[in-house]
């Protein structure tokens, strides 16, 4: 721990005396799947967590069940890392995908306890029974944390879990389901204060055309060129969102040039953090927004948590 200490002050002492052209940049704290670092993602508990910390937008991916609810979940399956199944069945790693969120319903789905698991790649999760919610459990539970709490708002950045090759199979076909997620998010009253988001340029442009005062980010995972990835859309998006690893002073130039937002996701090592933050992206989206808000504050600003 006092490794750790002394890694953050030096941390907070370097960001401070960076040079940096983009000091009045306000920057976007997005909690990935919650806080997937500190609890266990997209539940309940995660995101709630997530609020108390002070993210400015909670983060989270979307699937289909079989009776067409929208299940907050980053698989369409059960990850046998995350999964404790009931009944006493046996999920691993080989047979995780028989266990298909598109083939239950979401009273089967609830049965599967997603919390107690010991994640074996973010050690410090807390431990806690619980289930994949709805998207509408989220909202409301986020909703009623916040007026109860007297707490900021926060924003939604819904991403649309869609793959072609798995139509039918584990999603729906993109209409369907970009529809689905659409009629939802007006139906909680959060399209204002939502963005969507997806690798899948067919679902963006069918959201955009439904209703073009969406906010919309594409998310980029490959090495194509900015207009290579901008090509695969017939507008122009509100967010770019490539992995972190990409994001460069030429990338941050064209998004600004195209008055587009620059958020990078996943970013959890604290260089990256503090690299990102003097660059002056719009946006950091992390398992760990406690760290996030840490560097960020250090530098000088302050965040929801304030």
């Amino acid at each position: 721990m006092k490794f750790k200490f002394l890694f953050a002050t030096a941390a907070l002492l370097m960001i401070q005396c960076m040079p940096s052209t983009n000091k009045k940049v306000r920057l976007d704290i997005q909690g990935h799947r919650g806080c997937r670092g500190l609890m266990p993602e997209n539940t309940i508990e995660g995101f709630i967590k997530a609020v108390e910390l002070g993210v400015t937008t909670l983060e989270l991916d979307v699937v289909v069940s079989k009776d067409s609810k929208l299940v907050v979940s980053h698989e369409a399956f059960f990850n046998y890392e995350i999964t404790t199944p009931p009944n006493n069945l046996i999920i691993n790693e080989a047979n995780q995908k028989d266990f298909n969120i598109f083939q239950m319903t979401y009273d089967e789905i609830s049965t599967f306890d997603v919390g107690l698991k010991l994640h074996p790649k973010f050690p410090l999760q807390s431990k806690i029974k619980t289930y994949k919610p709805t998207l509408s459990m989220i909202v409301d539970a986020v909703e009623q944390y916040i007026k109860t709490n007297h707490l900021d708002p926060v924003w939604y950045n819904i991403e649309i879990k869609h793959e072609k090759s798995q139509d039918n199979l584990y999603n729906p076909t993109s209409e369907v389901f970009t529809q689905l997620v659409y009629d939802e998010v007006v139906r909680l009253g959060i399209a204002k204060k939502c963005n969507i988001q997806s690798f899948d340029s067919d679902c963006l442009n069918i959201l955009h055309k439904i209703d073009s005062s969406i906010e919309i980010a594409l998310l980029v995972g490959n090495l194509d060129s900015f207009m290579q990835n901008l090509n695969q859309l017939t507008f122009k998006p509100d967010i770019y969102s490539p992995h972190f690893s990409l994001v460069n002073d030429q990338l941050l130039d064209y998004c600004k040039k195209n008055k587009i937002k620059l958020i990078p996701w996943t970013v959890n090592e604290e260089a990256d953090i503090l690299r990102l933050i003097q660059l002056g992206v719009d946006g950091i989206i992390s398992d760990y927004p406690d760290k996030v808000i840490e560097l960020y504050e250090g530098s000088g600003y302050k965040s929801n948590k304030e």
